[in-house]
């Protein structure tokens, strides 16, 4: 049996130094905060990390920084959503990339800014047993309905999207286990989530959790500065991992990395799972 740390986290779309953080003596720059991702990255060893807002700029720096301290990482370009895994750990065999529509018929406006929202999808097999399975990271459209109209639909329209492409790659693989994970911009009882619990066999990682349970919502709101962790529920959270096909009991944690330095890196906290496949 196969166990393996799963991590899904956005990263913050950032290049360069803020004027704001400049006025506090802090640097919010790729080159600076990437060498903390890199630093969590070495702390928390996923074997699997799905990104999101990971520009070119910071994937650059994710990739050399990880050279620098010898952490054995190699990724896939997806845009602003690579999958970074362990080279030493999980051979991949398959993969693909899903780029969402801008333009949805019905709905009025652009659903993709700077083309980042997008599904990216590996098919891993693990070296210590051999045991295939299907990872995906991918970044649904962020406003809400109240700001742009039809924001929720196209969320669930992605998602499904996303899902039926994640299905022809179980069955192309004999029925194989699928994680997906993301930073959705919709709560637990959104449309996205419902559409992918109650339609699409997807279950929740949180609520397939066997020994433990994080139950906040893993957000600080950095940007114009740093951010303060939130106090809300997980019901409220953004970013989740689903896994669909996989036998019960098979998550063993769910948890969030929301120490006080993380509000300097990014405004979503890393979001990962322990699985026994």
């Amino acid at each position: 049996m196969a166990s393996i740390r799963l991590m899904s986290q956005n990263q913050w779309n950032c290049t360069q130094n803020l004027p704001a953080w400049e006025a506090l003596g802090l640097d919010c720059s790729a080159a600076v905060r990437m060498k903390g991702h890199v630093k969590i990255l070495g702390a928390l060893l996923p074997d699997i990390l799905g990104g999101q807002e990971v520009n070119m700029h910071m994937q650059y720096y994710l990739k050399l920084y990880c050279m620098e301290l010898g952490l054995p990482y190699t990724m896939i370009w997806g845009n602003m959503t690579p999958i970074v895994y362990r080279a030493d750990k999980l051979e991949l065999i398959d993969a693909d990339y899903l780029l969402y529509p801008e333009h949805v018929h019905g709905y009025e406006g652009s659903f993709n800014d700077v083309k980042s929202k997008s599904c990216n999808i590996g098919v891993f097999r693990t070296k210590e047993d051999g045991r295939v399975f299907v990872f995906a990271t991918t970044h649904l459209w962020w406003m809400s309905s109240q700001v742009q109209p039809g924001s929720a639909e196209v969320r669930r329209l992605q998602i499904t999207m996303a899902s039926d492409r994640i299905a022809e790659y179980q069955k192309k693989y004999g029925g194989c286990p699928a994680v997906l994970v993301g930073d959705l911009n919709a709560g637990y009882h959104a449309q996205a989530l419902r559409y992918a619990i109650d339609e699409a066999g997807w279950q929740h990682a949180h609520d397939a959790a066997v020994e433990y349970r994080h139950e906040g919502k893993g957000f600080n709101g950095c940007g114009g500065k740093p951010g303060v962790w939130q106090d809300e529920p997980f019901e409220n959270a953004l970013d989740h991992i689903l896994v669909r096909d996989i036998p019960e009991g098979a998550v063993r944690r769910f948890d969030r990395y929301c120490a006080e330095d993380y509000v300097y890196l990014s405004d979503h906290a890393p979001v990962y799972i322990d699985l026994n496949l």
